[in-house]
């Protein structure tokens, strides 16, 4: 039997939700625990809470103000009654898109689902899998930077001795969980290639975690991404049970896109985008992902991609609706894995073409090398190709993220024309303050990770 709280409105006349409610009730699966007005309670011709339950014969709530919807009063009457599901049977003008996704968050946060006429939103999937301390890593969005934090995360725990794997789940991964011994096996480019050459798909995350961070990852796969950050399919699961019994001492569970791992972790990391439209961060589900957030990271923190402004509106924003979290801003910058100086190098990338010149400048000064040439067009092969062939022939070597079409593109041309290939990561940098912060930052949520483990 589902335990359901209704929301209704003063808008509808008590006979039409009292018949609403009778409909829901006469349905074997569902026990109406409580009803909430959301709004136009003026409207009412009975003004108590008691006069309307006699009506509807069910237990009523009222907010203070007939004109706002009540959040809080909505949350404490789902926990109050354990409450399993939220239907929705208001309408406009009580309730518009913005606050029914409000409205969603508070219910989805709490595990219950919310539902009206035509929709339905579950809570997400957490299978308690792992038998061993966890961080998950996730995303508001794409292209934001996700796997180059996890990297730089799995070095740092590496460094400070807990011994880490990455689990990573992709849209290129594969039909098994695929273990990668980054900690053993020398990951080069002639290697890579052999990789694809099978059918791998050898740019996936799993395969860029272990190249720039030397430790065993695990590549899952995953199809589709639902608004709230479920999965259609995905073998992640396999891949959390593989992680319990490889020699790792602490797991990194990490997200594809806005697309959240089905796997229980003992803390989370949120990547949040400033490249990002504004509203997909402050609506819709946006703030659902920052709210699980025991560490933010704001990337792509600079112009032109973002503006000093709209970072702070963003860090701002965090920070009301999620107080608990320490909140640090970045961006990234290119580091080679092997040296390019006095190179003349063709730089490939996932980086928008409006950050171009502040990464060619950072290269040429901090390694040595002349950048022939650059594109961005990593993740879209016939553009890629086209931008290959127009510079390849003034370059010695291919310098490439290892994303998208890096290995079975960039890479094979590369080869092909003769060029070196030299793979980069992309190092987040703190904006305003010490680096230090963003390391302390990282190290102190895995910390706490393990005290939650250890207590759990």
């Amino acid at each position: 039997m589902k335990k359901m709280v209704c929301l209704v409105d003063g808008e509808h006349y008590l006979p039409v939700t009292k018949s609403a409610l009778n409909t829901l009730d006469n349905l074997e699966h569902i026990e109406i625990v409580a009803v909430v007005f959301i709004g136009g309670t003026e409207k009412l011709r009975e003004t108590s809470e008691e006069a309307v339950k006699e009506k509807l014969g069910r237990p009523v709530h009222f907010g203070d103000d007939p004109h706002k919807i009540p959040y809080k009063l909505i949350e404490e009457v789902l926990l109050k009654h354990e409450a399993d599901t939220v239907m929705d049977l208001s309408d406009e003008p009580i309730v518009d898109y913005s606050k029914r996704f409000k409205i969603a968050t508070i219910a989805l946060e709490n595990g219950i689902s919310y539902e009206g006429p035509d929709f339905k939103f579950y809570p997400i999937s957490e299978r308690e899998i792992l038998e061993k301390p966890s961080v998950k890593i996730l995303g508001t969005g794409k292209r934001i930077g996700k796997t180059a934090v996890s990297a730089y995360a799995a070095r740092l725990i590496h460094k400070n001795k807990y011994n880490p794997c990455v689990v990573a789940m992709g849209r290129g991964g594969p039909e098994e969980p695929e273990i990668v011994r980054g900690d053993q096996i020398k990951i080069t480019p002639e290697y890579l290639m052999e990789q694809s050459d099978k059918g791998v798909h050898a740019a996936s995350d799993h395969w860029e975690d272990a190249l720039m961070s030397r430790i065993l990852t695990i590549g899952c796969r995953r199809c589709g991404g639902g608004m709230v950050g479920d999965v259609y399919i995905t073998n992640m699961k396999k891949g959390a049970q593989i992680a319990n019994e490889v020699e790792a001492d602490f797991v990194i569970i990490e997200g594809s896109g806005a697309a959240i791992p089905p796997v229980k972790t003992d803390k989370n990391i949120v990547i949040i985008g400033a490249n990002q439209p504004i509203f997909n961060i402050e609506r819709f589900f946006g703030p659902f992902r920052i709210r699980m957030a025991d560490l933010a990271i704001i990337t792509m923190c600079e112009e032109p991609m973002t503006s000093p402004e709209k970072v702070k509106r963003i860090e701002g924003f965090i920070r009301s609706i999620n107080s608990k979290t320490e909140v640090i801003s970045t961006v990234f910058r290119p580091k080679p894995l092997e040296t390019i100086e006095s190179k003349k190098v063709l730089f490939a990338t996932t980086a928008p073409d409006s950050i171009k010149s502040v990464l060619v400048q950072h290269l040429e000064k901090n390694y040595g090398c002349s950048v022939v040439g650059t594109t961005p067009h990593l993740s879209n092969r016939p553009l890629l190709q086209k931008d290959i062939e127009k510079y390849i022939d003034e370059a010695d070597i291919m310098l490439s993220e290892l994303k998208a079409a890096a290995v079975d593109v960039a890479t094979k041309d590369a080869l092909k024309a003769g060029l070196g290939v030299v793979y980069c990561d992309n190092i987040p940098k703190v904006v305003d303050g010490p680096q230090g912060s963003l390391s302390d930052a990282i190290i102190k949520t895995v910390e706490d990770a393990i005290t939650s483990f250890s207590k759990s």
